[in-house]
């Protein structure tokens, strides 16, 4: 069973309606950095914790290429890493 946390956006998306699915364990400090960053913006993403689930753990893998967390996919654009300039011109904001 894997651990998804999917945050709505209220009242709209800053981010256009665009969503984010963000590979996380619960150690990564990027991580919550990443999602705080997609709160403050009510981003939409779901998380999976690869830590515990192996079959995100590879679905990351094969997106990536790499074990590094966080992985964040926003509609098919991959970024590895929390790179807030990255993720704001991929999310439009």
């Amino acid at each position: 069973m894997d651990q998804t946390d999917t945050m709505s956006a209220k009242g709209g998306s800053a981010s256009g309606g665009k969503k984010a699915i963000i590979y996380t364990t619960p150690t990564c400090h990027y991580c919550k950095m990443a999602k705080e960053f997609f709160k403050e913006h009510n981003v939409a993403y779901e998380e999976y914790d690869v830590a515990t689930d192996q079959t995100r753990r590879k679905e990351m893998v094969d997106k990536s290429g790499q074990l590094g967390v966080p992985v964040i996919d926003i509609e098919g654009s991959i970024i590895v890493g929390f790179d807030e300039d990255t993720i704001a011109k991929e999310l439009g904001i």
